[in-house]
């Protein structure tokens, strides 16, 4: 792949929105691929493909595997990782735009901040609203679809950036409207808890 400010972008956008979803797995798929020189990646996420790095996300990676999948606690597990998520992906956005102005560097931090952010909102949102369910299979299918969804997007993003970002542009459309349905779904049952409540006697 050729590091051009197209390429930078589509890979950008691909790595962000998968960080989003699943950061550990997101640098695991870019490390593995690096050490392997399965691809070239830009070189300042060359980094990653450190057997070190590798390590660390690997037993995180396993983890949020596990953590991901129970009810509840991935809710909270979720929640923390605002904290993670979207900081790496701006980190993966500067590092990768190293050579390039800096105005340049600064929107395309923005931009995977920006991304990474609206994917870890959506996918919060939807495991609050999955949450009360009382079987774990819903749960748990969520959780392994966004599993694989991180890795194959990142895959694709070292390969084909353009294709993965058209795919997460799509994807970006998709959650902005799940966040919507979560926050009406939510505003509906708390109108009907207000509604449900005693009314004072009348006077």
């Amino acid at each position: 792949m050729s590091f051009t400010p197209g390429n930078l972008a589509a890979l950008i956008i691909a790595a962000s929105f998968s960080a989003g979803l699943n950061t550990y797995a997101t640098l695991l798929t870019l490390g593995l691929a690096a050490h392997t020189r399965w691809v070239q990646l830009p070189p300042g996420l060359e980094v990653v493909g450190n057997w070190w790095v590798i390590g660390v996300c690997s037993v995180l990676f396993l983890a949020e595997f596990i953590a991901d999948k129970v009810p509840a606690l991935d809710v909270a597990w979720n929640a923390l990782h605002t904290v993670v998520r979207i900081p790496v992906a701006a980190l993966l956005a500067y590092r990768a735009t190293e050579h390039l102005t800096p105005p340049m560097q600064i929107a395309a931090i923005a931009a995977g901040a920006a991304i990474a952010a609206l994917a870890h909102t959506s996918k919060t949102a939807l495991r609050v609203a999955v949450a009360p369910s009382p079987e774990p299979f819903s749960n748990i299918a969520l959780s392994s679809t966004e599993d694989v969804a991180a890795v194959g997007l990142t895959w694709l993003a070292t390969s084909r950036p353009w294709v993965s970002a058209s795919i997460v542009l799509v994807l970006l459309a998709i959650a902005l409207f799940a966040i919507r349905w979560v926050i009406r779904l939510f505003r509906r049952a708390f109108r009907s808890s207000v509604t449900a409540l005693p009314q004072p006697p009348m006077p």
